[in-house]
């Protein structure tokens, strides 16, 4: 059964406290089930993910309709990977993922094909079916091969967006960003481009005045130790005035030589990027954290993620905004 999300509060509550439905339970249970109803109850707000640091479920709770607008699904055992490489990514399936939506409350989903899989974007259209498309859609990647046919196979699929990885091998190059979204603007697609600082500062000229709109993964890598003084922070701000451009307030553990548990330096990108412009904000967890699960940074607390985005946006309508209705703009829910 697919796990439902928390109450539409969109306020703090503490991790170890017993939901009223819970507290009916165990009144029914009876005296002598006592002991077995208080370690369900317990179980119910505790649950173990894959590729996810702690137990305890968020503090924040999201709004129903919440969505991660950032994940990936590695099932090799179903759908081996094009590229096999020294050490790949373990499998992390729909099911272990289930796990995670457990603590964190989320509802919708956006899968994103990784670098992994190349061009192959059978295992993400399986998650999108798996999760179902009332409340799931993908982000594929292409390449110049591609038929219109097969483009509208993906768009059938659930399918919104082509990604652009320019921080591992794997799918098309910088040189196709402009081709490839002018074959899929008519689709109503977006370009997602997931590149350090620098790498958006390089290729500023190709993502600027695209004919969709564009989505700037992991607060554009910008490092902590520069923080809002890069210039990447700066230049993305200004395609964000553009209208046309989003920023996913995800993978705060990239760059951060501060580190978990706060990520204060990133925390701070993070938190300067929602104030300035929450109606163009995007939340995402990265799960199953490909860059953990290689040792690049400790794996990370998605439930600590979570309530660090309700500490960088503390007013509940941007929240709102940001984890349903801008979700609904830009993905189709």
């Amino acid at each position: 059964m697919t796990p439902q999300a928390g109450p539409d509060s969109g306020t703090f509550i503490p991790s170890g406290s017993f939901s009223r439905r819970t507290l009916v339970r165990g009144a029914l249970a009876g005296v002598a089930l006592a002991a077995g109803g208080a370690a369900s109850a317990q179980a119910a707000e505790t649950c173990q993910a894959p590729f996810s640091a702690g137990s305890a479920r968020a503090a924040y709770r999201v709004p129903g309709q919440a969505t991660d607008c950032h994940m990936h699904i590695f099932d090799p055992d179903r759908f081996p990977y094009p590229l096999p490489t020294a050490t790949p990514p373990p499998k992390a399936t729909v099911s272990d993922y289930r796990l995670l939506q457990r603590r964190t409350g989320t509802k919708r989903t956006v899968v994103v094909t990784p670098s992994n899989y190349s061009t192959d974007n059978r295992c993400t259209l399986d998650a999108i079916s798996q999760l179902g498309l009332r409340n799931a859609r993908g982000i594929a990647v292409i390449d110049n091969t591609f038929s219109d046919a097969a483009l509208r196979d993906l768009d059938e699929g659930g399918i919104r967006g082509i990604r652009f990885n320019l921080t591992r091998p794997g799918g098309a190059g910088a040189e196709l960003i402009r081709p490839l979204a002018e074959r899929v603007a008519d689709l109503g697609w977006h370009v997602q481009i997931h590149m350090t600082a620098e790498g958006i500062l390089e290729n500023l000229a190709r993502i600027s005045d695209l004919p969709t709109d564009l989505v700037i993964d992991h607060m554009g890598r910008i490092p902590g130790g520069a923080g809002t003084a890069h210039a990447a922070y700066t230049a993305i701000l200004r395609l964000v005035d553009t209208g046309k451009t989003w920023v996913k307030l995800s993978g705060v553990y990239h760059e951060s030589p501060v580190g978990p548990p706060s990520y204060s330096d990133r925390s701070a990108v993070g938190a300067a990027f929602a104030q300035a412009a929450p109606e163009r904000m995007l939340w995402g967890s990265d799960w199953p954290h490909p860059t953990a699960s290689r040792g690049e940074v400790p794996m990370p607390d998605d439930a600590a993620m979570l309530d660090l985005f309700a500490s960088w946006v503390p007013r509940q309508q941007d929240r709102k905004r940001i984890l349903v209705d801008n979700p609904e703009t830009l993905y189709g829910f």
